[in-house]
């Protein structure tokens, strides 16, 4: 049914550049039964008035690279931004994307007691949390960081089979590259350094997370947990331990690793690797690319030339302070793993007495 259907809409088309007087009719609900048969790919980003700019130079890229086989709804999850700015952003709607400005500040109302964050954190990175229970519609989305630039088409993540797992995700290059990261993800979190991903492109199995009760788990483990080094993210990989579907490195290429490692399908300048901020970044050249057709270009020009060696030598200080911060929380005798050792003894014990009552 499905193929007699795109075959007639097709067959309409012809006609319709053939009829003039039936022409602005019949090529509307061509177009309009066409993009009904697409499979819909929610692509999700978190952002503030800050990161608006990026935030156009990353959708640039999606669209730029999208397969024209679906259809992309895009959602930027917000707590209040202009207007104005947004409108910009919205250039990029067109027959294959849909772009939707969502405010969840009520949402953050109720988690922002016992939310933590860390330098130039904002509360942007727990917006990504709300999606499970505000699209029930969905079954699977993409989530996507604004300092990320897709460079393939973004449909291939979602089209992954995750199977029983709860998200597809990328081993973090970062952690993986430096001793005291893998010593405090083992130490604190319990998970060893190549296993512990990255949360800034991810596909959330929807679906699982809702009958595991993903966002009440979260919420509560946030509400008894002190995750100091990256909050969300920490706690993001302790709750899908196990359950991460691994997708290649490309899909989450950071400057910081080696340049040359394979065709990258997505740049993420990940923490103080910003091609805004310092020159010599790898892969900055398709940063600008996209962000030269961009209306914010003057406004991320001026970024850059407003970025100061103070400002840099705090990125400095910033980077080999996460480090200690990282040592010290792999030492401390409360963190999450130690602190939770007791819940999987029992656990284990439990297991073990109904191994032996079989």
């Amino acid at each position: 049914m499905k193929s007699i259907i795109l075959g007639g809409a097709a067959e309409n088309l012809k006609r319709g550049l053939t009829h003039l007087g039936g022409e602005a009719k019949t090529l509307t609900q061509a177009s309009v039964l066409l993009a009904s048969q697409k499979t819909s790919i929610p692509v999700f980003f978190a952002a503030d008035d800050k990161y608006l700019p990026f935030l156009d130079v990353a959708i640039s890229s999606v669209v730029e690279n999208a397969s024209k086989q679906f259809q992309y709804k895009i959602y930027v999850l917000h707590s209040g931004i202009n207007g104005e700015r947004a409108e910009k952003i919205m250039r990029h709607s067109n027959r294959n994307f849909q772009i939707r400005f969502v405010n969840v500040e009520d949402h953050l109302v109720k988690i922002q007691n016992f939310f933590r964050l860390r330098d130039y954190y904002t509360p942007a990175i727990y917006y990504r949390l709300f999606i499970v229970g505000m699209f029930p519609e969905y079954k699977k989305a993409i989530y996507l960081d604004c300092d990320t630039v897709a460079l393939g088409d973004v449909s291939e993540l979602y089209r992954a089979n995750l199977g029983n797992n709860l998200i597809g995700a990328v081993a973090d290059g970062v952690v993986q590259g430096v001793p005291a990261f893998q010593t405090y993800t083992k130490e604190a979190l319990g998970i060893n350094g190549d296993e512990y991903f990255n949360s800034g492109v991810i596909v959330m199995n929807l679906d699982g997370m809702r009958k595991a009760g993903f966002y009440e788990a979260f919420c509560e483990t946030l509400r008894r947990h002190c995750f100091r080094v990256a909050p969300d993210q920490d706690c993001l990989n302790v709750l899908c331990k196990g359950r991460v579907h691994y997708f290649s490195e490309a899909w989450n290429r950071m400057p910081q690793a080696a340049v040359g490692a394979g065709q990258a399908k997505l740049i993420h300048y990940n923490l103080a690797q910003k091609p805004w901020h310092y020159d010599g970044i790898a892969y900055e050249e398709y940063f600008w690319q996209y962000a030269k057709k961009s209306p914010f270009y003057q406004d991320i020009l001026q970024e850059k030339r407003a970025f100061t060696p103070e400002m840099a030598q705090r990125d400095e200080e910033g980077g080999a302070a996460l480090v200690a911060l990282a040592e010290a929380e792999a030492k401390r005798q409360d963190n999450y793993f130690r602190a939770t050792a007791a819940e999987r003894i029992a656990y284990s014990r439990a297991c073990m007495d109904m191994s032996v009552a079989r």
